[in-house]
């Protein structure tokens, strides 16, 4: 079995705890489902968030899946002039037997814009977009 990454982000609307909990739960549950991978399968995850999302902490979502045995961290985005608002990135360690070419990253709601280079991206925009 291989260790590879995976890729995740999602924007919010706003800057509440439920919002945080509900958006980071959805992407989580979807980098899982769209490569066939259990709690178990999870090395560790590393999650940050921009400057303007201050309500709740994105790990505590996954915690909330099942990860309370798998080492997680939060972090601050870079505040880059320009960048997107309000987005939470996740970058997973898992183990898997898909090759590094079958792994598919999501992106959701406005962070379906980021990564339109990706061959095996899973881009979920907001509606209207």
């Amino acid at each position: 079995m291989a260790v590879r990454a995976v890729r995740g982000a999602t924007q919010l609307e706003v800057d509440t705890r439920e919002q945080m909990l509900d958006r980071v739960t959805e992407m989580v549950t979807d980098v899982m489902t769209s490569n066939g991978l259990d709690v178990e399968d999870f090395i560790s995850v590393i999650f940050t968030a921009t400057s303007d999302l201050v309500a709740e902490f994105p790990a505590y979502a996954a915690r909330q899946l099942g990860f309370g045995e798998v080492p997680l961290i939060c972090a601050r985005e870079l505040e880059i002039e320009g960048s997107m608002p309000r987005v939470v990135r996740m970058m997973a360690h898992v183990e898997t037997d898909l090759p590094r070419s079958e792994i598919t990253h999501v992106y959701l709601h406005g962070a379906a814009a980021l990564r339109s280079d990706l061959t095996r991206v899973r881009a979920v925009p907001d509606a209207g977009e």
